[in-house]
């Protein structure tokens, strides 16, 4: 086996994961020398069927047969299908879609739009927001990567994080005022701006932010906020669209339609594959105005072919109510642990995209007890994905595939279980 010290390493100052997978089924991947690891982050929070789906692995064999890359100026029945049934899963006035293949890109090519459409260039992101690694999307990404690079694209502001567990502005009785918070967020932002607002990059729930999900009315209040200066409202669902939380869209529970909406991750199951989408009225001004984003995989037939099939697999299965289903299965487990375990400090999230906060009660660093977790989980079966922020490493998203099975998620929650006794034991 080459060594991985012929590769880059690419995640900041971590390093690669010790094991060497070698194949991966269902809900679990394996390694070379024979374990198997139960996977709580469906592959990179994207394999939402599962490995090696049966219907993906299929549909990726007849379609590399017969039509895998194209002239990116073509089109092709792949294409044309995905947009429609895409466009039949969405609310109004979503119903313009352009396949891209990461969620970076998908966010730089909506903050193109953005910034043609209204003729400004400003945006706002929440403080601990991940939108990709490329260069309006990374300069949008406030929760890493931002040191040593030089300077990021002009105009780009941060929001305060709308935290319940660490609320930067309470109320009388101590809780999150979220409403003051977001007015002073965008005094701040008044007071930053050259008059050249474009539009606010957020997700629903900030997954690599630690799990946070945003209060009920914060959504419609941003909406507002962002109408009021003639900004576009971007909604990146790469981690929460396609029925990870229980609806298929995250916005859904809201009654929130944003301007433009980015998905990635789900999309493919595990392929890279993204769209974005957004209104025939905003198509049309971009398309007037010369809206240019040419690139060399853009609606390409295979992957497109896959999320025909992603879809009709979570339509035919039902797998929004399976995801709230299996979601208030995992809850109810982690929460009877945090009745066990004083060192879980917080249990929150929608769906199948769940945060579990860790603290240290003897006033020590909760990350050294995160790493210690997370290292123990692995020994015994299961891969957990913990956020690598400041003050976050404590902080676990599990993100389990939506196919899981009840056994499963009890497996998951019972090696946690294990791992914390041993860990703080």
């Amino acid at each position: 086996m080459s060594n991985s010290r012929r590769l880059i390493r690419y995640s900041g100052r971590g390093e690669f994961s010790p094991e060497i997978i070698e194949r991966a089924e269902g809900s679990s991947v394996f390694t070379t020398d024979g374990r198997e690891l139960l996977d709580f982050t469906s592959g990179q929070m994207s394999a939402i069927l599962g490995h090696s789906h049966p219907e993906i692995v299929r549909c990726v064999r007849e379609q590399i047969g017969r039509l895998d890359h194209l002239y990116s100026g073509m089109l092709s029945p792949p294409v044309l299908e995905l947009a429609d049934r895409l466009v039949g899963t969405l609310p109004d006035p979503l119903e313009s879609v352009m396949f891209l293949t990461t969620g970076a890109e998908a966010n730089e090519a909506a903050l193109r739009m953005a910034k043609l459409v209204t003729g400004g260039h400003e945006v706002v992101s929440f403080a601990r927001s991940w939108h990709g690694m490329t260069q309006a999307a990374a300069s949008a990404t406030y929760s890493a990567g931002r040191t040593g690079y030089g300077p990021g694209v002009p105009g780009n502001v941060a929001l305060p994080v709308p935290d319940r567990f660490r609320p930067g502005i309470v109320d009388t009785d101590g809780n999150l005022d979220w409403r003051r918070q977001l007015d002073l967020g965008f005094d701040l932002v008044d007071a930053q701006s050259v008059g050249s607002p474009a539009a606010c990059l957020v997700e629903p729930i900030l997954s690599s932010g630690g799990v946070v999900d945003l209060p009920p009315g914060y959504l419609a209040a941003l909406r507002d906020k962002c109408h009021e200066r003639g900004m576009l409202l971007i909604l990146d669902e790469a981690q929460t669209g396609l029925c990870r939380t229980g609806d298929w869209y995250a916005f859904q529970r809201d009654g929130v339609v944003p301007d433009i909406l980015t998905l990635s991750k789900t999309l493919g199951a595990g392929l890279p594959l993204a769209a974005v989408v957004t209104s025939a009225e905003i198509e049309a001004r971009a398309h007037e105005r010369g809206f240019l984003f040419f690139t060399t995989h853009v609606n390409d037939p295979l992957p497109a072919a896959v999320g025909t099939t992603v879809l009709e697999v979570l339509e035919r299965d039902g797998l929004d109510r399976r995801a709230r289903e299996l979601g208030e299965r995992l809850r109810s487990g982690l929460l009877e642990l945090a009745g066990r375990h004083p060192v879980i400090g917080d249990v929150r999230g929608r769906g199948l995209l769940v945060g579990l906060e860790l603290v240290d009660p003897s006033g020590g660093e909760a990350e050294k007890l995160g790493a210690a977790v997370t290292r123990r989980c692995a020994d015994l079966g299961l891969h957990m994905n913990i956020v690598q922020l400041p003050g976050m490493g404590g902080t676990f998203r599990i993100a389990p595939p939506l196919t899981a099975t009840d056994a499963e998620i009890d497996r998951g929650v019972a090696i946690l279980d294990a791992a914390l006794t041993d860990a703080t034991g």
